[in-house]
């Protein structure tokens, strides 16, 4: 739908469930970020077992709001309005091979360069919440594997739910050793994930502060009101 205001024309784009995820998404980043950071640097912070136990169950309770969001939105990417759907947000080697992206043009959706960059963004989420959850089971033995997991360390004699993090007495050493050798990979991928992930929000926020200058559009304001102000035909339209 689109509304003539002087030499703007005004499009619906963003729908609430898109516009829900994205702000929810950014919260869960800053908080999960956080309290990864205080859980990486613990040591230096002089932190007992206790407090460490405390960080992860923050940063893991936040964690599944964020995994639970994402899940919505690859959802929504199947059954969503038009710019919400996969066709729409991946990226598309037409445009980039013809260098769409070198000239000034508007888009009601994403543009050529905005597909790459949101496409490798929701690849490093849905790994950084794969892991995640992997590790909230091996670390606190949260579920969904959680259960699973302190069932694998348990020591002789100790019931798998009252195997506890920090706690050695209650685990058996041999199995433990085995568990940390197969959450090993996850841990990597989960802290350089995290590294790749600030690098592309970073490259997100720039990207979208040069368009608006470069080409207009309302990008950040359309995320709060789901509609973007065009002063020329979009491509994409």
């Amino acid at each position: 739908m689109e509304i003539q205001e002087h030499s703007v024309t005004t499009y619906r784009v963003w729908d609430p469930v898109v516009r829900w995820f994205h702000w929810i998404n950014v919260l869960a980043v800053i908080a999960l970020s956080a309290f990864g950071t205080a859980i990486l640097f613990s040591k230096e912070l002089g932190m007992t077992n206790d407090g460490k136990v405390l960080l992860k169950v923050l940063h893991v309770s936040c964690g599944y709001v964020f995994a639970a969001n994402l899940l919505l939105r690859v959802v929504w990417a199947f059954i969503g309005t038009p710019h919400a759907r996969w066709r729409a947000l991946l990226p598309s080697v037409r445009a980039l091979g013809q260098g769409e992206w070198r000239e000034r043009r508007q888009y009601i959706g994403h543009s050529p360069l905005a597909r790459v960059s949101v496409t490798l963004m929701l690849a490093v989420l849905l790994a950084m919440a794969c892991t995640g959850l992997v590790l909230a089971g091996t670390d606190i033995y949260f579920p969904p594997l959680g259960p699973w997991i302190a069932e694998w360390v348990a020591a002789a004699g100790v019931a798998p739910a009252d195997v506890l993090p920090y706690r050695p007495d209650l685990v058996d050493a041999a199995a433990y050793r085995e568990m940390l050798a197969f959450r090993s990979p996850f841990v990597l991928v989960h802290e350089y994930g995290f590294y790749v992930l600030m690098v592309l929000v970073v490259g997100h926020i720039g990207g979208v502060a040069v368009s608006e200058v470069r080409n207009g559009g309302a990008l950040v304001s359309a995320m709060f009101t789901g509609r973007k102000l065009l002063s020329k035909p979009p491509e994409d339209g």
